[in-house]
Parts: C-alpha cells; structure tokens; sequence
C-alpha cells in the first residue's frame, strides 16, 4: 500500500531506542524525512550510523530551553514540519503513594506529560503551515485504567487523552489532527524492568507477574513496537486525514492492569 507520504516531515521524540526507533524507522522506510531526540547519546551515536538518513538531536523534553533548541534542529533538517509523535516518556517510580518520593513523582510528570506539552506549543505554529499535520500522542493502556503502585505514570497518561482530545478541538479548525496511541504490554526492556520491579513489590518471580499481567488480557502476547509505528504512520498519511480526537488502544483487550 503506498501511503503517500514520502518527503513528509516528521519529529519523533525519543527516538533512538524502543517505540520511538521503530517509528522512525517505519517513516523512514515509506519515504519521509526524520528528525528524531533522545538523551541516550550513545543510542543517537548507533543511529547516526546505522541511518545517515535520520537527523538527531540530544534533547531532554523536560527541558524547554533545549525543546527550542530541538525545534530549530527540526526545522533546519527538514525544512519544516508536518508531524510530532511525541514519544518521550519514563516508567516512573513503582511504590505506594505514601512511600514515594515527591522528586519521583514530579520527574515523571515534567517527562511524561509537560515535556508533550513543551514540544506541541513549539510545533504548532509550524504545522499550521503543513498540508497533512497531525500530532501523535502516546499514552498508555495506564491512561484509561487505573495501576496500583504506578500513580505518577497513571496520571500523567491520563492526562495525556485530555491534552489530545482538548488539542484536536482546538487545532480542528487548522486542519491539524491529534490523536492519541495507548499501547499494552510492549516488548522491550523497559516493560521487563516494570515487570520485575512489580514483582519485586510482591514478592513473586518474574515469571508469576507476567503471567498475572496476561491474565487481563484477551490476547496473550505483548504489541510490539512496529505494530504501534505502522498505525501511526497509516494515521498521519492523508488515508488518516479525518482521524483525530481519538484514544487508540493497541493492547490486546487490556481490562485490567495489576
């Protein structure tokens, strides 16, 4: 299927590693120009060479003074801008609410939730200039459930659908649209590192907190990273140009998180 889309412009954040290099890649390979942030620079320096097509950045989206200095990356590399996917996001802290660190807590907000906010203001006034804009958000099954142990990160997710469903009303009449991805369970390291700090919390062995976290689902597998990019490419193609407010599960029928 040809989306249409080669020379589209497009800014993943965190994108050197996991879901944010998978979607990069999957853009990429369809034709568009990439600029991609991290703060893993060692994982920059490994994309860099593996793809001479890729711009890259060193950015910490909780940082605005180097938000305005990823956006005039962004704009010299690509000359403009025609999507944000913004993917920079932290697990958060695992603990009970008392227990936790108030540091903790706001880290994972400034990240999770602000840092969305410090690049979409910035991308904005450049989208308005865009023929097929849109904004990708990505969320969580934890922004439509509630996560014991796992408050911060359930609450800036959460968060994250208001700030798409509040954006794609607001930016409607520009012909920008936004919308909202929230994956399940992904494979890759950080959701393992999740895993084992739930099951250390109680006491079991990795292997019984899996399968108490599969047990909430329909399907018995986790998303993987290039399923989630291949429906946000699809998205922001002009075959996806009335496709906005929306909060897309790809999660396998998640009913629970434990």
């Amino acid at each position: 299927m040809d989306l249409d889309i080669k020379g589209l412009r497009v800014l993943v954040t965190a994108g050197a590693n996991g879901i944010g290099l998978a979607i990069a890649q999957a853009f990429a390979r369809e034709g568009a120009r990439v600029h991609v942030c991290d703060v893993d620079d060692a994982g920059l320096d490994t994309l860099r060479k593996s793809d001479a097509t890729i711009s890259t950045s060193h950015c910490d989206v909780a940082d605005r003074a180097a938000v305005a200095t990823l956006f005039e990356d962004a704009r010299r590399a690509l000359g403009g801008l025609d999507v944000l996917v913004n993917n920079a996001g932290i697990a958060g802290p695992t603990a009970k609410v008392d227990e936790m660190h108030p540091e903790d807590w706001d880290r994972c907000l400034a990240i999770c939730l602000t840092g969305q906010f410090n690049c979409a203001r910035l991308a904005v006034p450049l989208l308005r200039q865009s023929k097929n804009a849109s904004i990708v958000n990505i969320s969580s099954a934890a922004g439509r459930l509630g996560f014991a142990m796992r408050s911060p990160y359930a609450a800036a997710k959460w968060g994250v659908i208001g700030f798409t469903k509040s954006l794609s009303i607001e930016l409607g009449p520009d012909n920008i649209r936004v919308n909202a991805i929230l994956p399940g369970l992904v494979a890759g390291d950080r959701q393992r590192r999740v895993l084992e700090a739930k099951a250390q919390q109680r006491g079991l062995s990795y292997a019984e907190m899996e399968t108490i976290a599969f047990s909430y689902t329909s399907i018995k597998d986790y998303v993987t990273p290039q399923q989630l990019a291949d429906q946000i490419v699809f998205m922001c193609s002009p075959r996806g140009k009335t496709i906005s407010g929306q909060a897309i599960s790809i999660c396998g029928d998640t009913q629970m998180l434990g």
